[in-house]
């Protein structure tokens, strides 16, 4: 049975690579893909898979690798170094490991709070700026509102003393308006 001998197999190789790695401190990968597509792997615990692979490419002279692979691996290492760069300035900001810093290597450390702290009044002055106008504003249509509020209250007044004044000469000055009470309408019937 084919199934079988693979297996026998499969397991002598994958003991093999072990004992070179151990013994011979040799760096090994082995990958196995059986009929079924079913895969085995070993690498060495002492390298990864990657470098065992870039180190076969560049002995052999073959390309693993395409040129899209190269160009996002070769971006992968250059923000590596950028992230390193700026845990150094960071440390160096936070006043770690500058004794092995020159005067000159020091001036941008020291004018980088500065320049931060500069950036930071201005953005504040800025939102103060934008919030003083915001309650002028405010205050500008708070009275425009109160007198335009006032002005109906007085149209209002105005209009109902006047709607009085025309009720009492449409009756001639004789009656007194429909609004008056019950009991003025029956004096001046008594005259």
């Amino acid at each position: 049975n084919r199934q079988v001998t693979y297996s026998k197999r499969r397991n002598g190789i994958l003991k093999k690579a072990k004992e070179i790695t151990v013994l011979c401190d040799a760096q090994v990968s082995l990958v196995i893909f059986s009929s079924s597509g079913k895969m085995s792997e070993f690498t060495s615990q002492s390298t990864p898979l990657i470098k065992i692979l870039d180190k076969y490419q560049k002995s052999s002279g073959r390309k693993l690798w395409d040129a899209e692979h190269e160009s996002l691996n070769n971006g992968v290492e250059r923000i590596k170094k950028e992230n390193d760069s700026m845990q150094i300035q960071l440390r160096h900001l936070k006043g770690e490991d500058i004794t092995s810093l020159t005067p000159r290597e020091l001036i941008p450390t020291e004018e980088a709070p500065q320049d931060g702290l500069s950036k930071v009044t201005a953005k504040k002055m800025e939102v103060w700026e934008r919030m003083k106008r915001n309650d002028t504003q405010l205050e500008e249509e708070n009275r425009r509102l109160r007198f335009i509020m006032h002005q109906m209250q007085r149209m209002e007044m105005d209009g109902t003393s006047r709607d009085m004044a025309d009720g009492y000469h449409q009756n001639g000055g004789r009656d007194y308006p429909t609004e008056m009470p019950f009991a003025f309408h029956n004096l001046q019937l008594n005259k």
